[in-house]
C-alpha cells in the first residue's frame, strides 16, 4: 500500500466508515460511501489538503448514500471556485436504484434529517476499473446485502473496500425484503476469498480485518475452502 492512503472518519449514528481515499505520489483522491455529516469529511479533506475527484458509492443504503448530495454540493462549489468540473457521484450497481430513490423516506423511519435522495452521475458493472491516480480498483459485483453491492479492489495495494459484504468476525445484514444470505455467502466465496488471504479490507462498520484472518476465524466462513 506504499502509495495508497486512507483516512476514516464514521459517520451518523450507525457510525458508517466513510473512507477518504488518496495516492499519496499525486494527490489523487475520492470519497467512499459519505453516508452523513458532510461539514466533518470536508474538515477532513480540508485537513489533509485534498480535492476530491470523485465520490464512490459501494451500495444504496441510507448509512453509505444519505450524504453523497450534500458532500458533492460542497465539493462541486469549492471545485467550481477553482475551475474545475463537478466530481461526478459515480456507483454502485443499478439494481441499488430502488434504495437510492427511497433514502429520504428510510431517514424519516429513524428519524433522522438531512440525508437525501442519491442520483449517482454513473452506476458502475463489474468489470470496470476506477482509476485514482496510479490506483486501480477493480469493480465487483458482490450482492446478498442488497441486490447491486459492489466491492472496490485495488490488487498492486493489495486493498479492499467492501462495504457491507464482509465484517471482522460476521458479515453483512441480510434480513431484508431484497436480501438473500446464501446470494452474500457466495458472493464471499467466489470473489472475495479468490482475492488471497493477504488482502486488507475495511469494511463498512467497525475494525477492518484481511481475508486470511477471516477465512480462519470468522464464523460465517467456516465451510469454505
Amino acid at each position: 500500500m506504499a502509495t495508497l492512503q486512507i483516512a476514516v472518519i464514521p459517520v451518523t449514528i450507525f457510525q458508517q466508515n466513510c473512507a477518504i481515499v488518496w495516492d499519496k505520489d499525486t494527490r489523487d483522491c475520492m470519497v467512499v460511501d459519505p453516508g452523513g455529516e458532510p461539514g466533518r469529511i470536508v474538515d477532513a479533506l480540508n485537513r489533509f489538503d485534498l480535492q476530491p475527484q470523485m465520490l464512490l458509492l459501494t451500495h444504496g443504503h441510507l448509512d453509505h448514500a444519505g450524504g453523497a448530495k450534500a458532500l458533492k454540493g460542497l465539493i462541486d462549489e469549492n471545485r467550481l471556485k477553482q475551475g474545475l468540473a463537478p466530481a461526478p457521484l459515480v456507483g454502485p450497481d443499478q439494481r441499488d436504484t430502488f434504495l437510492l430513490d427511497n433514502i429520504e423516506s428510510q431517514a424519516l423511519a429513524y428519524g433522522m434529517t438531512g440525508l437525501r435522495n442519491a442520483q449517482p452521475d454513473r452506476f458502475l458493472t463489474e468489470g470496470e476499473v476506477i482509476s485514482l491516480g496510479g490506483l486501480r480498483f477493480d469493480v465487483l459485483h458482490c450482492p446478498g446485502h442488497t441486490p447491486g453491492h459492489l466491492v472496490f479492489v485495488e490488487k498492486t495495494a493489495r486493498f479492499a473496500l467492501v462495504g457491507d459484504v464482509l465484517f471482522r468476525g460476521s458479515v453483512g445484514r441480510t434480513d431484508f425484503p431484497y436480501g438473500s444470505h446464501e446470494q452474500l455467502l457466495e458472493s464471499i466465496e467466489t470473489k472475495l476469498l479468490p482475492l488471497g488471504d493477504d488482502v486488507q479490507f475495511l469494511c463498512g462498520h467497525g475494525e477492518g480485518s484481511s481475508i486470511g484472518v477471516e477465512r480462519q476465524t470468522n464464523p460465517f466462513l467456516k465451510d469454505m475452502a
